[in-house]
């Protein structure tokens, strides 16, 4: 709901193929937006963002390219996060858009 308010259109969630996975495909201003959620209940380690590491990244740019192939969409891509932190009965909702585009170095 959070992103159809947005004019996002979803194409997938919890979309699987083997062991690769993106929580959320969906598509906005013509770019196919692939969206990693992160749920944290404490931010006392960090923001829920902060754990989306180079490794998880590299998985999630490997799920995008095969999605890409396999739906053979040739439009531009996207990489977002939304961040969730449920903290004393409180809900906060980040949505970080254009996250990342490559494998940081």
């Amino acid at each position: 709901d959070f992103l159809e308010r947005k004019g996002y259109r979803i194409l997938d969630q919890n979309w699987r193929a083997g062991h690769k996975e993106i929580d959320i495909v969906a598509l906005h201003d013509g770019k196919v937006v692939f969206i990693e959620v992160k749920t944290r209940s404490t931010d006392v380690f960090g923001n829920p963002e902060e754990f989306v590491d180079d490794k998880k990244i590299k998985r999630i740019l490997s799920a995008a390219d095969t999605y890409m192939k396999m739906y053979r969409f040739s439009a531009r891509v996207r990489f977002d996060i939304i961040s969730v932190l449920i903290q004393y009965d409180k809900i906060d909702i980040r949505h970080i858009e254009d996250a990342f585009d490559i494998l940081p170095e």
